[in-house]
């Protein structure tokens, strides 16, 4: 799952209907919802860890809720699409 923190409580909810209904395996991302409250090493750390995510995954599932793809998440689509990873996005843009 990749998308903007501002919609962490959507993408649980995305992540529990691609695992319940369609039978995904969903690494979760770490939803931080003051990143105020971060250091830059673990927000450096964080990042780190979400690439080696997608690493292993098959793909990546985006949650752009109304088309919206924050610098972030266009970045880790890069690092998907380098990787010949699947990207599939909630919203159809």
């Amino acid at each position: 799952i990749c998308g903007s923190m501002k919609f962490a409580e959507k993408m649980k909810k995305v992540a529990k209907q691609l695992e319940t209904e369609n039978g995904y395996k969903i690494l979760q991302c770490v939803y931080v919802y003051d990143i105020n409250k971060l250091t830059n090493e673990d927000i450096n750390k964080l990042q780190e860890e979400h690439y080696r995510k997608i690493d292993i995954s098959d793909g990546i599932y985006v949650v752009n809720v109304n088309g919206y793809i924050g610098e972030s998440v266009r970045k880790e689509i890069e690092y998907a699409k380098q990787a010949n990873k699947e990207i599939l996005y909630y919203y159809d843009i």
